[in-house]
């Protein structure tokens, strides 16, 4: 009987201390997905600094509307912040296929943004492709 008290206590503690974290991933998702359609790389810069994380270890996890975070600044013509996550991106998350099964370049160009600064910054990133 004691056992079951004891296991029911660090069931009821773990659901509370589990709770806050997830709902703080989801406003930092949010917050990202807001900084990247404003173009506003300082304060993605300063939310990832105080969050104490990389933007090469969430950018996969990371969706705002169904597109990957680059697809979102293509679609918002924000260039700058667009240009800042593919500078921070490895080459292999680069050329990863995406939810559709395109790469972001190949999205890119079948989608009108083959001359775009951040293609540009891609293709540097890949090697010249």
């Amino acid at each position: 009987m004691r056992l079951v008290a004891v296991t029911l206590a660090v069931i009821f503690v773990a659901s509370f201390v589990s709770t806050p974290a997830v709902a703080n991933s989801n406003q930092l998702a949010a917050n990202i997905c807001n900084y990247v359609k404003s173009d506003d790389k300082n304060r993605l810069r300063k939310k990832l600094k105080e969050s104490r994380v990389k933007l090469r270890n969430i950018y996969s996890g990371i969706s705002c509307d169904g597109s990957s975070l680059l697809r979102t600044a293509y679609n918002s013509n924000a260039n700058n912040i667009g240009e800042f996550i593919a500078k921070r991106l490895s080459s292999k998350e680069l050329s990863a296929t995406e939810a559709d099964g395109n790469t972001i370049i190949d999205w890119a160009n079948a989608n009108g943004h083959g001359g775009n600064a951040i293609t540009a910054v891609i293709n540097d990133r890949l090697g010249g492709s």
